[in-house]
């Protein structure tokens, strides 16, 4: 295996057109997957449910996804009266294109010959690739947030709301399950996590943050059970509820590339990346273009627990849904990494280490019995407000017009006198004066 210089030397050799390639690749992997996905979903969603799914459209219903991105495109576009238009038709454009260029710090293999030249199956191997990598999963926020408020509904509104404020609980939880893989590799390098990787990988090692970052991935990408940003039976549609056409579509693709994102992700960071399980970096199992295989397959098995999730996970009441990310996975994460950091400092042997975990458990155990129970008030008594619960207050007044009617009488007022005045015939008007 090349050492980091090695590699940067190779990525430096390459010529104008394989570095096209290469970028023309990554772009394609997200749209690409994402027509597999939707299929590969609704088919499984529908095995787990005991229904067919999609098995109209070409050979076993395969072609289903094909046949909806074409049909896209080619559908009206309806335009809210009150929505801010330039920013309506950017929001998409932000929410999709961070996604596509974030595979590209992802190393998908070791070094390979692509039609005579050496290099490695990466397009950029940047000095803070993971922090590049966290920011475009990230940026994507800030088109839901722009699409629910230019969209001038109350309902989108909500849900750019709910997922600026779910995105920023788990962007937090993430990063931090993330601190111990680079205390443990020494780097924010992509290729140099998965070269640490070599002699184990992190998902046994570190536990704790890979179970945390498998939660956080699933919150971070808005899928079931935490899919309250588009939660149907509360918000409609949620924020993309006034879109429709390809910028629709742009909202969906965005969707399922960041789930190949953070996929890609946890397995750069905490299953080995390429490598195949049990053997060395020596065995042809780990040369050549095999590892590429291998990678892809811990893609598609991460990327079925998404589809698991959804088949059989109801979803989250956001209370308990903001209460998990900021009193379970962001305390439990800071403790980890104190307990990492003792750990490399200490230079402890995995026998202490595990007598040291025991240990704790039983002082956490202890401490747990010890608390009293909480007191249950006595008697029938039901709280009326506070009770963890949103209840309006008793003196609520409801106005009699929202903004939104007052925009649509303006918007019907302004038609009705754009609309040119009726003129009848000379038999109507003749009836209209012998009436009078």
């Amino acid at each position: 295996m090349p050492d980091a210089a090695e590699r940067a030397r190779l990525l430096a050799d390459d010529p104008w057109w394989l570095v096209l390639f290469k970028a023309v690749i990554i772009l394609l992997i997200g749209p690409i997957l994402t027509i597999f996905l939707i299929v590969w979903e609704r088919k499984a969603v529908g095995r787990m449910q005991n229904r067919p799914g999609p098995n109209r459209v070409g050979p076993g219903g395969y072609l289903q996804s094909l046949a909806d991105a074409i049909k896209l495109p080619f559908k009206e576009q309806i335009i809210p009266d009150t929505a801010d238009r330039k920013v309506y038709f950017l929001a998409p454009v932000l929410a999709a294109v961070p996604a596509l260029i974030a595979l590209a710090a992802i190393p998908f293999g070791p070094v390979v010959s692509i039609f005579g030249q050496t290099t490695t199956l990466q397009l950029v191997d940047l000095p803070v690739g993971v922090l590049v990598i966290l920011a475009c999963s990230s940026i994507g926020v800030y088109g839901i947030v722009l699409a629910g408020w230019s969209s001038g509904s109350p309902y989108p509104l909500l849900g750019g709301l709910r997922s600026a404020a779910q995105v920023i609980s788990y962007e937090i939880a993430m990063g931090l399950s993330i601190v111990a893989v680079i205390l443990y590799s020494g780097s924010l390098q992509t290729s140099e996590i998965v070269e640490a990787q070599s002699h184990g990988w992190y998902f046994y090692m570190l536990i704790p943050s890979f179970v945390i970052y498998l939660i956080s991935m699933v919150g971070e990408t808005n899928r079931a059970p935490f899919d309250l940003p588009e939660a149907e039976s509360e918000l409609v549609g949620g924020f993309h509820t006034e879109y429709s056409s390809m910028k629709f579509a742009m909202f969906f693709l965005a969707e399922y590339v960041n789930m190949v994102i953070v996929s890609a992700f946890c397995t750069t960071l905490f299953l080995g990346g390429w490598r195949f399980p049990f053997v060395g970096d020596d065995s042809a199992l780990n040369q050549g273009w095999w590892p590429m295989l291998w990678f892809f397959v811990k893609l598609f098995a991460l990327l079925f627990g998404f589809i698991w999730l959804r088949g059989t996970l109801p979803r989250l009441r956001y209370d308990q849904f903001m209460r998990l990310g900021w009193k379970v996975l962001v305390p439990v994460n800071l403790v980890w990494i104190l307990v990492v950091v003792a750990i490399k400092t200490i230079q402890w042997s995995w026998p202490q280490i595990l007598v040291g975990v025991g240990i704790v458990l039983v002082v956490l155990v202890l401490i747990s019995l010890a608390v009293p129970n909480k007191k249950l008030p006595e008697g029938d008594y039901v709280e009326l407000t506070g009770g963890g619960f949103p209840v309006p207050p008793l003196d609520l007044k409801v106005p009699e017009t929202t903004p939104r009617q007052k925009a649509l009488a303006k918007a019907e007022a302004r038609a009705a006198r754009r609309k040119p005045a009726a003129v009848g015939t000379a038999a109507q008007e003749g009836a209209e004066d012998g009436g009078n």
